[in-house]
């Protein structure tokens, strides 16, 4: 299954009053697992950026200023995200924002969520955590995930994050437990999950010698005999 984890960065909150898109971050998984694929850009939004939301993700309209706008990249993230299942968080802030710059280009345009199926990680947290805190860096704490880097908000940044959180969020339990008491907060544990470094070496194969490989044939040999030949790797 291909995933797209997604989040936009804005000019303000409120797409109703005219404000648009500045910053779009996408990663890819394919089958649960990342693969260094991603989309990223910056966009010339063509209105002023809002102070508070400066403040928040740190971007400027000097910034923008020779940055393409949306008509002039739609194309490559249409064909990026095209049949992949969306993971946003609160879907309808950023599916609302992508919708309208769409319309902007032509008003006959279908809605992203008829190209994509969209998952929405807040409801998710909701449903699993209710009456606790579930944004981002909530979540992130909750499923220890690393967000050190993230001082402001930005899209692609946020789009990685998310992108463990929803890994977390949804792998279940991966440690044995014997009884309920076994867990000190009363939730499955959850796998951490831990970025390996990009142009790591392959990791060495070492082959067994032939001493080895007689020293564990003979150790077979001495289980099945003590077991009367009831063992598993051998044909009954």
């Amino acid at each position: 299954m291909r995933q797209i984890v997604l989040d936009t960065e804005t000019t303000g909150l409120e797409v109703s009053q005219g404000h648009r898109i500045i910053e779009i971050g996408c990663v890819e998984l394919d089958n649960r697992r990342l693969t260094g694929n991603h989309y990223h850009q910056y966009i010339k939004p063509e209105r002023e950026i809002d102070q508070g939301a400066i403040e928040v993700h740190g971007i400027t309209n000097e910034f923008l200023a020779n940055k393409p706008l949306f008509a002039q990249i739609a194309q490559d993230f249409l064909e990026f995200v095209d049949g992949a299942e969306l993971i946003i968080h609160n879907a309808p802030f950023d599916m609302g924002f992508l919708n309208s710059e769409l319309k902007r280009l032509d008003s006959d345009a279908p809605a992203l969520e008829d190209r994509c199926r969209v998952i929405d990680t807040l409801v998710m947290a909701r449903g699993k955590h209710p009456g606790q805190r579930n944004n981002l860096d909530a979540l992130c704490q909750r499923y220890d995930v690393d967000n050190s880097q993230r001082d402001l908000h930005g899209a692609l940044l946020d789009a990685e994050i998310l992108a463990d959180v929803y890994l977390a969020m949804t792998g279940g339990q991966t440690t044995f437990q014997l009884s309920e008491n076994d867990s000190s907060d009363g939730e499955a544990r959850v796998e951490r999950i831990v970025r390996l470094p990009a142009g790591r070496a392959p990791l060495p194969v070492i082959q067994a010698s032939e001493e080895e490989l007689a020293a564990h044939r003979a150790q077979l040999e001495a289980i099945a005999g003590s077991s009367g030949g009831k063992v598993l790797w051998q044909d009954s």
